[in-house]
């Protein structure tokens, strides 16, 4: 697929690259890079040459959340809904992001505020530069945390943690998302496109099908007691047993090589 100009895409060694593009507004989000980002998730959804997603931003920021230019008032006119413009720009992206049986790797190159840090939290593993930071800004504007902040925040942080970060809107460095277990790991910000670009083609490489059943199962669980998820691992372990990429796996452990995974 092409690169629009709100989302920059390039595909090479299995993975695909999505850049915010908006830099001179952080990468906040309009309708328009709302649209290409749920576009673009759909197309790696859908083309098996995609192992694996980049998404990162353009210039000096990650994103800094909504547009607000889009949740005011044109021309004198009423209020705009922002429930609608969450329920057609930021939940379609946060389901595809969590449906897509591919992994999702994260790269938070500067500030992530709002929207932007919750996108950066339900992403499957985070990096973030040094020098990134990370705010629950919406307590600023009255509002609440949309982008499934209230859903993952909690999960990883724990309730006492989130709701000082919803409340206060407190500016959290890359060092403490990371020591809360907000982000996976923090890199030096020259060095950060290639940690995530090696670790997304090293993930490119291995068994896609694992990994999709992982994450389902992992999704399952937030809302199964043990019974149930212990069934969910069950049925997913069939799948996976029943894959080439399993097969290989196997064949390249008794003969002691290394396995060439396609991925299916």
């Amino acid at each position: 697929m092409s690169s629009s100009p709100s989302l920059l895409v390039e595909q090479a060694d299995g993975v695909l690259t999505l850049t915010l593009n908006r830099p001179d507004v952080l990468n906040s989000f309009n309708h328009e890079m709302a649209a290409a980002l749920q576009d673009a998730l759909r197309h790696a959804a859908d083309d098996p040459t995609v192992r694996a997603v980049v998404l990162t931003g353009a210039g000096r920021g990650f994103c800094a959340g909504q547009d607000l230019a889009e949740a005011l008032p044109q021309d004198g006119g009423p209020m705009p809904d922002i429930g609608e413009i969450v329920k057609k720009s930021y939940n379609p992206i946060i389901r595809a992001i969590r449906k897509l049986e591919k992994p999702v790797v994260c790269a938070v190159n500067g500030i992530a505020a709002g929207a932007g840090a919750n996108l950066a939290f339900a992403c499957d593993i985070t990096i973030a530069a040094e020098e990134a930071s990370f705010v629950e800004s919406f307590a600023k504007l009255g509002l609440i945390p949309d982008t499934s902040g209230t859903f993952f925040v909690p999960r990883l942080v724990g309730v006492q943690r989130a709701t000082g970060m919803f409340f206060l809107a407190e500016k959290m460095s890359a060092a403490q998302a990371k020591s809360w277990g907000l982000i996976w790991d923090v890199a030096p910000k020259a060095e950060l496109m290639n940690t995530v670009q090696a670790m997304a083609k090293q993930l490119a490489t291995q068994a896609t099908r694992g990994f999709g059943l992982t994450k389902r199962a992992m999704n399952a669980s937030f809302g199964n007691d043990l019974d149930a998820q212990l069934d969910v691992e069950a049925q997913a372990m069939h799948e996976a047993g029943r894959t080439a990429d399993y097969e290989e796996g196997v064949r390249a452990f008794l003969e002691k090589r290394a396995p060439v995974y396609r991925g299916a």
